[in-house]
């Protein structure tokens, strides 16, 4: 049971999803301010301003950085893995999304006529821009860098 405690004593994890949960929350605010409405559902969708994927990793990696040091075997993985998730985000999902777009699109040209069809529309929006990811790790290395304490 020592180990659960452990677990929730680890402050860089801690810290790491107090980023994440942060750049969500930030996401409902920017959403808000640029279409005037009040959208709960992006505190649970994937994609947006910033990223929260690109908050947390690089929230992890620079409490590991700080804590285990530059040098250290631990660092070098969440960095590795920071990377791998970020390059994610911008890259493979953010095509899969512009391919789910066009794919919408063509369903609705093929069947904008009279026609029954059970169209059930793909999730266009998966992943993000650069700039967003850029904007997430910004965010996940300063929220880190402002916990230095706390470790």
């Amino acid at each position: 049971m020592q180990d659960f405690g452990d677990i929730l004593d680890n402050s860089v994890l801690y810290i790491a999803v107090i980023t994440c949960l942060i750049a969500q929350a930030s996401k409902l605010i920017i959403d808000l301010a640029k279409n005037r409405k009040f959208n709960v559902r992006v505190l649970v969708t994937t994609g947006g301003m910033p990223s929260a994927h690109s908050a947390l990793v690089t929230s992890l990696a620079t409490g590991v950085g700080q804590t285990a040091g530059w040098g250290s075997p631990e660092f070098a993985i969440a960095t590795i893995f920071a990377a791998i998730v970020m390059y994610d985000a911008a890259g493979v999902r953010q095509a899969a999304g512009k391919q789910a777009r066009i794919l919408n699109q063509m369903i609705d040209e093929l069947f904008s006529k009279d026609h029954e069809f059970n169209e059930d529309r793909l999730k266009e929006l998966l992943g993000h821009t650069p700039f967003q990811v850029i904007i997430g790790s910004i965010l996940g290395v300063t929220i880190s860098a402002l916990a230095a304490p706390a470790y």
